[in-house]
């Protein structure tokens, strides 16, 4: 299931929010892909995704929850990454660190 948190994160004068699968990393990239979201959002186990862009996601299927529920969610998967892990498989696939 793809789920998707408040958009509460503020970077560069915008509001942000993450999305993510229970599931596996193939049905979030398929999600986002099919739905405008740029690769270079993947942070690893997870899109950012400015805040402009999550009723569309929401319309699409995304399943809206607490930030907290997301990230057990994320870690029953065994999707979760610390932030290294995180930081290296987004340097890995060629994609800027977070910030």
């Amino acid at each position: 299931m793809i789920l998707i948190d408040q958009a509460r994160w503020w970077y560069r004068e915008r509001r942000w929010c993450h999305l993510v699968s229970d599931r596996d990393l193939e049905e979030l990239h398929t999600f986002a892909a099919a739905n405008g979201i740029p690769e270079r959002g993947f942070q690893g186990d997870h899109y950012d995704v400015p805040e402009e862009y999550r009723g569309a996601l929401i319309a699409a299927g995304a399943v809206e929850v607490t930030s907290v529920e997301l990230v057990r969610r994320l870690r029953a998967a065994g999707l979760r990454l610390t932030p290294a892990e995180r930081r290296r498989r987004s340097a890995a696939i060629g994609h800027p660190p977070s910030g």
